[in-house]
């Protein structure tokens, strides 16, 4: 019982964490989906993507590390660091692909996409811990070459030492996922028989899931109608997370678009918050995220159930070890 008091007064104590401070900014925008445009692809049927990127556990590190401070830089390499740095997740030699959302035609302050120097930070930490190539690539919803510049993911990260893959038609390869309601789809082909890969989305609320985070940021990896996929949304989520399988996963909750998403729409739907949340457990980092901002649990995202059954992670969150930090 007393166990059971501990965990419910920890859980509070977390979501009072990210519930303080914040003013904000912001904007918006409608597109069309860049896939729409795509053509067919000409690659066969790819059997052997590589999937699954992540590391043994460590039980003598924080499987979650939430660091607050005023450079988003310094706040990923903080929170890398506090789950036992860098080259506990990247060897030498390693080719990794860097996730962010580059999904919008937006400025950094708009918060539509996942702030460049988070990006930039962990693209230097992979390089340093001796990786051979870091790949950073998304499937944009608007028109990509503008996203990527606008963002200013493009200029950050390639000064970083990154290398920029677009969203080309013929770089889309049909995989059988294998997945319970995903089966064979068109996958930009970055995120395949790469060794390590590693998830940076944003913060941001979501018109249909309501919130999109960790695991909705795998979207971003789909050619084809992805949008079709809405009607049974949860369930794809989980497949498409079960595939990849992330290495780790880092959301920038530096500014986080509270309302309107995930596009954005007011100045005032933006949040300053000032916080970067990393995660070797998806399920964990994302049921987080959702209840501290959007008041959401487990039953409002059914794709945290069904991802722990699947055994990516746990939603209780409470639960998992992690460490808090102010810079």
């Amino acid at each position: 019982m007393q166990d059971d008091k501990n965990t419910l007064n920890r859980r509070d104590a977390l979501i009072k964490l990210l519930r303080v401070a914040g003013a904000g900014a912001g904007a918006a925008g409608l597109g069309v989906w860049l896939s729409q445009h795509s053509l067919r692809p000409e690659v066969a049927l790819a059997t052997t993507a590589r999937h699954g990127h992540g590391v043994p556990a460590d039980p003598a590190l924080p499987e979650m590390a939430i660091i607050q401070g005023d450079d988003p830089a310094l706040l990923a390499r903080q929170a890398v660091e506090e789950l036992g740095g860098m080259r506990r997740f990247v060897s030498r030699g390693d080719i990794v692909l860097v996730k962010p959302n580059i999904g919008w035609d937006r400025t950094p302050e708009q918060a539509a996409n996942t702030n460049p120097d988070v990006v930039a930070e962990i693209v230097r930490q992979c390089l340093g811990s001796g990786a051979k190539r870091v790949i950073v690539a998304d499937v944009s919803c608007n028109e990509a070459r503008r996203c990527f510049q606008r963002s200013g993911i493009a200029e950050a990260a390639q000064r970083a030492g990154a290398e920029i893959i677009l969203p080309e038609p013929s770089r889309f390869k049909d995989v059988d996922l294998q997945g319970e309601v995903l089966r064979e789809w068109q996958i930009f082909d970055p995120f395949l028989n790469v060794d390590k890969v590693i998830n940076v989305p944003i913060a941001k609320h979501h018109a249909l899931t309501g919130a999109t985070l960790g695991m909705k940021n795998w979207y971003g990896m789909l050619g084809g109608q992805r949008n079709q996929l809405h009607q049974k949304i949860h369930e794809s989520l989980v497949d498409l997370a079960d595939f990849v399988r992330p290495t780790l996963t880092v959301i920038d909750c530096y500014r986080i678009l509270v309302r309107n998403g995930p596009t954005g729409g007011n100045l005032d739907d933006v949040l300053l918050k000032k916080t970067l949340i990393a995660s070797t457990d998806p399920v964990a980092v994302d049921a987080y995220v959702a209840k501290a901002y959007w008041n959401l649990d487990v039953d409002a995202l059914p794709y945290l159930k069904l991802a722990a059954k699947r055994g990516l992670g746990s939603y209780e969150f409470e639960r998992v070890r992690t460490r808090v930090k102010s810079l």
